[in-house]
């Protein structure tokens, strides 16, 4: 068997295994391992031939994590508190305000410069411990 077909059984081996797994690292090892084949069916010595397919797995291992950290991840979600509205105990000269909400006293911030300042405002956002108010629920 000459070594550009040996290299080409494992990557089929390996490419099978992943359809029992699902998770495409198999896949990206897989292909990897079938671009050393075609290194080895170019003619170039063994050490190319090990050393490109090592550099082709380890690259696309890390697309496949990539690709499955994105494809993992949730969309983000509004919290509960947007829409609820707070009672304004006082405004800063910054532009902040103290205000009750939940039965405790929370730093806000208004969502836009141009929003007017009211006594009752509706949460629009959170960053953090803040919460973003406007004068209007979103």
């Amino acid at each position: 068997m000459t070594e550009p077909w040996a290299w080409w059984i494992a990557a089929a081996v390996l490419i099978g295994a992943e359809l029992l797994t699902g998770t495409f690292y198999l896949l990206a090892v897989g292909v990897a391992v079938a671009i050393g084949g075609a290194t080895a069916w170019a003619g170039y010595p063994l050490t190319t031939q090990f050393t490109v397919a090592g550099v082709a797995g380890v690259v696309l291992t890390a697309l496949a994590h990539q690709w499955r950290r994105r494809k993992d991840q949730p969309p983000p979600q509004p919290g509960f508190d947007v829409g609820q509205s707070v009672r304004v105990d006082g405004w800063n000269p910054d532009g902040t305000a103290r205000v009750t909400y939940r039965g405790t006293q929370w730093t806000a911030e208004l969502a836009t410069p141009a929003t007017s300042r009211a006594s009752t405002m509706y949460i629009v956002a959170t960053r953090g411990s803040v919460l973003v108010v406007a004068d209007r629920r979103a």
